[in-house]
């Protein structure tokens, strides 16, 4: 992983995951794509982790592509690679999160903007601070979304908005951001208010959570009657195993559960 660029922290089965080019805003070049595909690459193969909580240190969250580094060639897109999930690296690093078996909050300040609002969108679930600033910011630059969020917007927000924001690139705050579905809620502090959630989260068995994260994630396309074939066959790799077993032990004994990974 590029450590300048991404660092993840692990306590309490949270994954405290946190873009560190707060110099730059968090703006992405090469070394921030590689850095983020790597955090996420490094995050699906943990079992000890049951919810990542993703954020910028510094003023932003992240200000999109460094338009510097973008006209020196380092656009991402050096490499029309895909991999198993069907994505090249700049649509790795936003619907990666939303591949990770387990839950990805964002927590959101400062500035989201183009690629920096797609990689937010790739979570499940965004938290943002009053005062966050929204754009899908390419046609500013004459470019298109191509970082994944259109898959990703689809099951978010009205079509017709979704056009006229991305038409104009206007800036939006927070408040619209909440009214159209890009964020789940605000917070003074979206970190903390992120970080209680995750908590929440991650006391429940992990292997229900991750069967309600890959039904969640079909839920948008797949034809129903698959559909209802995943709910029975999800519930069937639950149901009277061992995790199943000590949540009903702990709600009925009123005490902690203690889940196996």
């Amino acid at each position: 992983m590029t450590e300048d660029r991404v660092s993840i922290t692990v306590t309490n089965q949270i994954a405290d995951v946190r873009l560190t080019r707060a110099d730059k805003m968090n703006a992405i070049d090469p070394a921030m794509f590689e850095g983020i595909g790597a955090a996420i690459d490094s995050l699906a193969t943990r079992t000890d982790v049951r919810c990542v909580v993703l954020s910028g240190e510094g003023k932003a969250f992240c200000a999109g592509l460094d338009m510097a580094s973008m006209a020196a060639g380092g656009s991402g897109l050096s490499s029309r690679e895909r991999n198993d999930q069907g994505s090249i690296l700049p649509q790795h690093v936003t619907w990666g999160w939303r591949n990770l078996p387990m839950p990805v909050i964002a927590a959101v300040h400062g500035v989201a903007f183009g690629g920096g609002f797609q990689i937010m969108s790739g979570a499940d679930i965004r938290i943002a601070a009053p005062s966050t600033r929204f754009s899908i910011r390419e046609s500013y630059w004459g470019l298109v979304p191509d970082m994944a969020g259109w898959p990703i917007w689809r099951g978010l927000v009205r079509d017709d908005v979704l056009r006229e924001l991305a038409y104009t690139a206007r800036e939006f705050d927070a408040d619209e951001a909440l009214a159209h579905g890009f964020v789940t809620r605000i917070a003074d502090d979206p970190h903390a208010a992120a970080m209680e959630l995750a908590t929440a989260i991650a006391g429940r068995s992990p292997h229900a959570i991750r069967g309600i994260k890959r039904l969640a994630n079909a839920a948008h396309d797949m034809d129903p009657r698959a559909l209802l074939e995943m709910e029975t066959e999800e519930q069937v790799a639950v149901i009277g195993k061992p995790n199943m077993m000590e949540a009903v032990a702990a709600n009925m004994g009123k005490r902690a559960p203690t889940f196996q990974d």
